[in-house]
């Protein structure tokens, strides 16, 4: 096992599913996967919709718990043997990120396709991300493309700009900052629309404003952001 454990992705700061700015729904379904209410999930969405984010929040989540939990980069993985994924049922919880970029490669395919089992067989439970739904994501094949939608599937799409910018006071708030709606709304506009580009933001507010003791302003952070 040791020899695997590298391959797990470290956790992002801030991805949680407090800082989740998509339909309540989908933080809800994760938090019922780790609760073991459904045995697997699949999360499909373009970039930035906040396909990492849920993984990293899952897998924070049942380590929260006491579980074992891992995040896989399946990008990563493609470029490895498909051995790595030896022993990885040992876990509660395996989170696969971009799980399609293995999609095509036959050896991988069977590897997932045998991990997928085992990890079924142990009771431990699942966690897929990919950018279309198992049937379209380019599953040679289909008996892994059938289970990897045995559960619940869900589209996750863009956050918009009033979700985000409620996302990025939310965020302020368990930073100790005060930031006003017009503030927030115009970080969102003027940033990229992402959550994580907005927390990157947020961060760098956060220390600018601590060092000078400046209320976060539109002036302010025109800037410190150089808008």
């Amino acid at each position: 096992m040791t020899a695997q454990l590298p391959l797990a992705l470290r956790l992002r700061e801030g991805f949680d599913l407090d800082s989740y700015a998509g339909p309540p729904g989908l933080a809800e379904a994760v938090k019922a996967l780790v609760a073991g209410e459904w045995g697997q999930v699949y999360l499909h969405g373009a970039s930035g919709t906040g396909r990492t984010h849920l993984l990293t929040a899952a897998v924070r989540l049942a380590e929260g718990l006491g579980q074992s939990a891992c995040l896989l980069p399946g990008e990563e993985m493609a470029h490895l043997t498909p051995d790595v994924l030896e022993a990885f049922e040992q876990f509660d919880l395996v989170a696969v990120d971009n799980v399609d970029a293995l999609a095509g490669l036959p050896d991988w395919e069977e590897a997932l396709f045998h991990l997928y089992n085992r990890c079924r067989e142990a009771q431990g439970r699942l966690l897929f991300a990919a950018l279309a739904p198992p049937a379209a994501a380019g599953f040679a094949l289909p008996d892994l493309a059938s289970r990897l939608g045995a559960g619940p599937v869900y589209r996750l799409t863009v956050p918009d700009d009033a979700a985000l910018a409620a996302l990025l006071q939310r965020r302020a708030r368990h930073r100790g900052l005060v930031l006003g709606e017009e503030v927030a709304a115009y970080v969102v506009q003027r940033g990229e629309r992402t959550p994580a580009a907005l927390m990157q933001l947020l961060e760098a507010l956060d220390e600018h404003a601590l060092a000078r003791q400046r209320r976060l302003t539109i002036p302010f952070v025109k800037e410190v952001l150089g808008w």
